[in-house]
Order: structure tokens, then sequence, then C-alpha cells
């Protein structure tokens, strides 16, 4: 039998039947995301095709007897490995997050007694107790309440708290936001008064439950440059695996030795595989993220700062984002004048409106969680201290509170010296001016200040006062003789680094887009301050509501301001763009961001104010929530994107001369110039290390003015693979050439591998040169610094210079030492093989440049007169 109590008049359950639901309904909380085990993650990697090919290449070394290759090559796989799975580890974690953040601690009644549980253990039928300062544990309806206001921009994205009422309506159906409804919502915060609320729904069933679910639902896409990487290193995989195929069974076949056969083909595979690709997607990402982390902007999902260059529309949450999240005092009217609070000193603040300030203050709580009342204070305390209008010596004897039929309230104030009370209201104007019984020319007239005051998007409050001298206080404010004071407006003030930051968007080519729960005439205003176009035009939830998909896709072009929206509505704008064929990056700080957060190309959070839940769905997090920082992010990832092809480009070139050098010998029958171990020397330390080069260059200086790279354009362009090759075919035929002058000259098999892999190296270093711009000459790419280039040329000279002049190492290579004319030899066949592109480089700066007629490297190239010389970038 079911026990239950009355306390106070209201209804508890007792401990039995709170255990009872408990077990029947589950805990107050979300279900944590599913976490896959470190051998599931492993074997993942593992299966990817390229990562099978390395393996059994590494096993095929083993079985020939190579272990110093075959542990190479292992090594590198299991290091990459490392990498994939540390990074998996870090990942989706944002139910996790929602799950802590929806379950606070919680007061409760049961067996007649409050008591203080743990939030996951409240269940439906519980009867709350909420004061100033808590956070609900769950969504309940009120049974009781006094003066209660309750912010709930995790909900909503409302800066301004809601007023709450115990008064039951007709509707069945309730939401977050509006004034004077009956619910309070899990993870909500009350900033003012207390009451009784008896708990209708918990954990999944919660409003913040509802976004739990919509964003476990959300699947996060592979990047263009993960999914464009992973068919071109299948595709070469299976050339270069057709390819080993073939080159054993012609040596087999020609020479009759199955093992030597076997060596050139895995050595021609190893030479055409592209396994240091990851290598260096991994390192530029790796280094991009710890670079943009300087510019105080975290990187979660590291795929993402590619993509971050290529966004074409920025949605933006207004509050927190664009805004402060603070209010503050921004203008006062009293005495028929107005005064913008930021234009005086706190010295020199007008007496006119020391009264204004004074009866506000009263008319607010001392310790406020309301951030309308903390503003209000923060201005008395900048400019009332010190003098005779700050009373922390009276004494409170009464408040009347908030009602709906009287939106203001007043509060009963009386000093030790004075036996008279003094009241001090404050609410809203058109309230403040029936207390004041204004007549209709007043009303009229200060109906028109407060028309001035909302049209700078202001929250208007107005303040009066009155005394009172009879013992016995009157039931109703409206019975006091109250004296009207004036108006104070209230902002959230735009963040000082957005309108510059909106305006390099705008010159970078991106769209940028506000989305807000907010008020469309608060928003206008908002997008006014900020430059943002189209700032008349908008479209709210409910206009959206009626709208048919195709109608949306089709509005949602011609529209930058997005007000009254829903946590849905904000996942489905963004699934609207990204349909349009938008490369959509998306900012928000709070719950109802986490779905479109997560759904968007690039989601960025706030990581200052932002909650947990925002920053766990987000691929970036702006540490500073400084939203000039997105700006930086771009520009950096742009930087990036453009390092990414240089860095490509370059192992496309060098490939080419050593898949040559391998190929030959086989073909025309003659000694092998390249064994296991030289290739994975090259491929696997000289190569990444080089493209470290190409990650430190800095982004060019008209990054930020080019329009956003076509979302369809591939990473591998027709032209930059073409010239790549070129420049590859023309560095094997000088290493093939320096070849043939030692074989026909009689020189040992050691001699000719000598000089063959020391033109290589030369050639190879002359590459990375010539790469780091393809629009400028090496001289003038070297009045631009890059810390990386002196250590990595430094040490591949360094490096040649032991393995052709250390007798341990010129046995290891199977090298002869070399005279000074064969140097000489080498050097300038690997200087002469990249001159021709440093002449093509010279002749345009003199006279032509190459003009991009599309974005990105992937446009059409003509010929036109350069009559200024200035910096281009292909």
């Amino acid at each position: 039998m079911k026990n239950t109590m009355k306390v106070e008049g209201f209804v508890s359950l007792s401990e039995v039947e709170a255990a009872e639901r408990l077990l029947l309904e589950g805990y107050n909380e979300l279900p944590s995301s599913e976490h896959r085990s470190l051998f599931s993650l492993a074997f993942g990697v593992v299966c990817e095709p390229m990562f099978l090919l390395l393996v059994a290449c590494g096993a095929l070394y083993m079985v020939l007897g190579d272990v110093p290759e075959a542990l190479m090559l292992l090594g590198f796989v299991f290091f990459v490995m490392g990498l994939t799975l540390y990074q998996e580890r870090k990942t989706e974690h944002a139910l996790d997050a929602l799950r802590d953040l929806s379950s606070p601690r919680a007061q409760v009644v049961r067996d007649g007694a409050e008591r203080r549980i743990a939030g996951r253990e409240v269940v439906r039928g519980d009867l709350l107790v909420v004061n100033e300062g808590d956070r609900v544990a769950a969504d309940a309806q009120l049974l009781a309440c006094l003066n209660m206001m309750v912010d709930e921009s995790l909900l909503t994205g409302e800066s301004v708290p809601v007023r709450k009422s115990d008064e039951m309506l007709e509707e069945k159906e309730f939401h977050p936001g509006g004034d004077d409804l009956p619910l309070i919502y899990s993870g909500t915060m009350v900033v003012q008064g207390q009451g009784f609320a008896r708990v209708v729904a918990t954990g999944t069933k919660t409003e913040i439950g509802k976004i739990g679910k919509v964003l476990q639902a959300v699947e996060p896409e592979e990047t263009l440059l993960q999914k464009e990487t992973e068919r071109w290193v299948h595709h070469l995989a299976l050339f270069g695996l057709s390819l080993c195929i073939l080159v054993v069974i012609f040596y087999s076949v020609t020479r009759s030795d199955w093992l030597h056969g076997l060596l050139a083909g895995v050595t021609l595979a190893m030479a055409t595989l592209p396994e240091e690709l990851p290598v260096v997607l991994t390192i530029f990402l790796a280094m991009g993220a710890w670079r943009i982390s300087k510019k105080q902007v975290l990187t979660r999902r590291m795929p993402a700062i590619e993509t971050l260059g290529s966004s074409t529309v920025l949605c933006v949450d207004k509050t927190g984002t664009l805004t402060m999240n603070r209010m503050s005092v921004s203008k006062l009217y009293a005495g028929g004048a107005f005064l913008d609070v930021g234009d005086v000193s706190q010295s020199s603040l007008p007496e006119e409106f020391h009264e204004l300030l004074e009866f506000t203050i009263l008319a607010s709580q001392l310790d406020p969680f309301d951030p309308m009342e903390k503003a209000i204070k923060e201005t008395g305390d900048n400019y009332l201290t010190q003098t005779e209008h700050l009373h922390k010596d009276w004494m409170l004897v009464h408040e009347y509170p908030l009602s709906k039929e009287l939106l203001s309230l007043s509060r009963v104030w009386k000093s030790s010296e004075n036996q008279q009370y003094t009241i001090a209201a404050k609410g809203a104007p058109e309230a403040i001016l029936d207390l004041c019984h204004c007549d209709d020319y007043q009303r009229e007239h200060l109906f028109c200040r407060i028309s001035e005051m909302a049209d700078q998007g202001l929250r208007v409050l107005g303040v009066a006062r009155a005394f009172f001298q009879q013992p016995v206080l009157p039931v109703q404010q409206h019975d006091f003789m109250f004296e009207f004071l004036g108006f104070i407006g209230l902002a959230d003030p735009v963040r000082p680094t957005v309108p510059a930051a909106i305006a390099e968007c705008y010159s970078a080519g991106v769209r940028v887009v506000m989305i807000t729960g907010d008020y469309p005439g608060t928003a206008r205003n908002i997008a006014r301050q900020i430059g943002l176009k189209k700032a008349d035009t908008w479209m709210t939830g409910a206009e959206m509501n009626e709208m048919t998909e195709q109608d949306l896709h089709r509005r949602i072009n011609d529209v930058n301001i997005f007000a009254r929206v829903v946590p849905e509505q904000k996942l489905r704008l963004v699934n609207a763009l990204k349909a349009n064929g938008e490369i959509v990056a998306m900012t928000g700080d709070g719950v109802n961001d986490a779905p479109a957060l997560k759904a968007a190309n690039i989601g960025i959070a706030m990581g200052g104010r932002g909650t947990d839940v925002a920053r766990e769905s987000a691929s970036l997090v702006l540490l500073d929530d400084d939203f000039s920082s997105i700006v930086q992010a771009i520009r950096l990832g742009r930087g990036i994107f453009d390092n990414i092809r240089k860095a490509i480009a370059y192992i496309f070139a060098i490939h080419v001369p050593i898949a040559g050098i391998s190929l030959f010998p086989v073909l025309f029958q003659w000694p092998l110039l390249l064994l296991p171990a030289h290739i994975a020397f090259l491929q696997l330390i000289i190569d990444p290390a080089c493209s470290i080069v190409f990650e430190a260059e800095g982004e060019e200086s008209d990054v930020m003015k080019r329009s956003p790279r076509n979302s369809k354009e591939p990473l591998f362009v027709r032209k930059m693979v073409v010239l790549s090759l070129m420049q590859g075919i023309i560095v094997l035929a000088a290493v093939l050439g320096v070849f043939w002058f030692s074989h026909s000259k009689g020189d040992s098999e050691q001699e000719q591998r000598a000089l063959t892999f020391t033109t290589l190296m030369i050639s190879n270093i002359g590459l990375i040169l010539i790469n780091r711009s393809w629009s400028q000459t090496f001289f003038a790419t070297m009045r631009y610094p890059n810390k990386a280039l002196i250590p990595v040329v430094a040490g591949a000279i360094l490096f040649l210079g032991v393995v052709l002049y250390i007798p341990f190492f010129i046995h290891l290579f199977r090298f002869s030492a070399l005279h000074s004319s064969d140097l000489l030899l080498c050097l300038f066949a690997g200087i002469g093989s990249v001159l021709w592109f440093e002449g093509v480089k010279w002749v345009r700066a003199a006279g032509f440049f190459w003009e991009k007629r599309a974005s990105g490297w992937g446009g059409k190239i003509t010929f036109i007169k350069n009559h200024d010389h200035s910096k281009t970038k292909l």
C-alpha cells in the first residue's frame, strides 16, 4: 500500500514509492554514448586497404630475411595506428556531457520532509523545492511560486529570463520560452524567487532529453579531404599491387630468378604505394591544430581544419556568440532627457539620474542572480558609490511580486532614521505608467520615448517611487501614490570584435547567417550593429513550420536572420543549407545548439560560456569566446589546405623518379639501383620530414580575399597532378642520365648506385625548394621565414654525407665513396632537373602571370600581361 503524506498542503511521495518508480522508469539521466573498445578501434584501422598492404609488405620482408626493412615498415604502421587510435578515443563524448549537465543535485520532499538527493534519483511525481540559484533537476509543473524567474537560455538561446506562474492554463502542451507558463525544465537555472513543483518528466522524456535523442541520431560526416584521400589511396594501392605482380612475373620469366623477382616487385610496390599520405595529412592536421590553438581555437576533430577553409556559410547563434550574454545598462531616461551611460565617467553622472538609479536598485535583489538585476547593481556600484543614494543599511519590509495582471514589482523599505516607508517599483513601462496614473498626454509622450529606446534594441524598464506613512501596508501596489522617475534601457552588448570579423567574412566570400531564439526586432538591431547584410529581412520559426522543404531551400538563400527558432529548427536550417550545396560552419554555446553543431560540416562552440554539450558536439572550440578567432581559424584553415596541396604535389613529383628507378632496371635488365632499405628510408623519413617544410609555410596575403574553394573541387586537381608528374619525369630523366653516364664508363654497381642515389637526393632537395611556391621564384620565397626549411635541408645533406663517407653506412647501403668530380656531376644534374620550373616562374615574374579564373588550383590558367608584378598564387 502506497504511503503518501501532505506537507504544507502538497502531497509528497514516500521513499518506498520513489524507489518503486525508480526501478520501473529508470534513473533521471540520459544514456551515455556507446564506447568502442580499443580492440575494435584498432581492428577498424588495420582493415584499411593501405594498412593491409603495408603489413603484407612487412611480412614479406620478414620472410625474405630483410629484418631491418620489415621492422622499419611495421614500425611505421604501428606509429600511424597509434595516432589514429589516440584521436578516436578523444572524440564523441557529447551525450556524456549532456548527461552530467542534466543531472544536478535536487531538493525534494519525501515522507513529508525535505531532503537533498542526487538529480539522477529524482522520479516522476516527486515534489521539487526550487530556490534562487538552483538548477532544475527535471521537467516539472509549478504548484506554487513566488516571484520566480528562470533562465532558459540553454534551451531557447534567449539571454533574458522568463517569468513563471503557478496558474495552470488551458493548453496541454508547453514549450520552453515565454512568460507566465507553469512548467520549469531540466537543466534551466532559477535566477529569482522560489517555488514547489511536481515532476512530470525525467531522463529522455524531458526537453533536454529530446535534444539528446536528436544529438544521438546525428552522425558526423567524413570531410572532403578524408573521402578523396581514401579514394586515391585505394586506387594507388591497387595499381601498386598490380604492378608488383607484373614485375615479379616479368623478372622471374626473363631472368629465371624468383627470389630477386619477388624482391624487385616488393621494392616497386613500396615505391608506388602512397603510404606517406596518411603521415603527411596527420602531420599537417596535427600541426594545424597546434597553430590554431595559439589563436585560442581548440581543435576537437582535426579533419575539420581543412573543411573550415572551404566553408561558404557561417551560421551564428546570437546570444553569447555575437553578444556578450551579459546584460548591461545602456541608456537612462529621466527629467525629459536621455543619457547614454557609456558616455559619462563614474564621477560625472548628472544629478537628475541619481534617483532613477537609486530606486531601480531598491526595486532589485541585493545579491541578484537575474542578469538584468546584476547589470543594475553593477551600474549602481559604478556611479553611486560614496553617495547618499545607496542604502545598504535599510531594511526590506515587504515585496509585491510580478503578476499577470500587473507586470511590475514593488519593494517596501524602511530606514532606521525615518519611520515612513519608501517604495521602489520597476517593471514593464506600461505597468509603471499605470501605477503612476499618467494621463493620456503623458502616456503618448512617454510611449514615444519608449519606442526610441526599443528601436535601439534595448529592453526597457520603467521605474517609480512612493512614500507611505500609515502603519498597515495596503494589499495592492495600486494603493500607493507613485511618482514616475524614468526609464532604464538594458542591452546585451555586441562583442567589440564582431563587426570587423563579419566584414572579413564577407571579403572572404563567406555568408553570415544569424540563427537565434530571440525576437525579430532584437535580432534585426544586432544585425545592423554588426554589419550583417539584408538586416531588414527575417524569418521566424513559426514561418518555417509552415514551409515545405522545397520552399525552405528556396527562401533560405535570401534570408540572413532567423528569429524565434527552436533547436529542431536550427538543425533543419543547417540541413537545408547543406542540401543547397553549402559548406556550413555553425557557432553556438548552449545545449540547444548541440544537434546543429554536430550536423554542420564544422561545428564551432564557445569555450568560456559554452556548455559542455556544445563543446563536445563541436569540431572547434573558441577558448576565449571571441568571434574574431573564427576568422583567424578560417584564414589558417585556407593556408593549411594550400600547404597540403603543395606537399602532395611534392610527393607526386618525388614518387615518379623513385618508381622509375625501381622499374627501369627490371625492364632493361640493369642491376637494381634502389634496394628496399633506400626506398623505405626515403619514404618513411625523408618524405614526411620534408613535408614539414610545406606545413610551416605561412598563408598567402590574399588568402582572405578569395572566394571559398568549390566544395566539388577535388584535392588532386588535374593541373596540379600533371605539373607534379612533369617535375618528377624530368628529375627521373636527370637521374637516369647520371646512371647511364656512370654505366657507360664501366663503373661498378656500387658506384652507379651511389651516383644515382646522390642525384636523387639533390633533386629531392631541389623539389622542396621550388615547390614552396608555384608563383614566386626560389629567391623570392627565401624572403619569407620558414623555421623547418634549414633543419630539413641541412639534415638531408648531413645524411647524404654520412652514407657516402662513413664505412658502416657505405656497406649497409651498398655504396661506394664518391670523388669530388662525381659530386659535382650529381650536383649539376640534380639542380638542372628542377631549374626549368624556376625558369617558368622567373619568366612569369618578369612579365606574365597566370590568372586563376576558377577558385583553387583547379582553375583555368591563361597568360596575360602583368604590370604590377603582384604576388599571385596558383
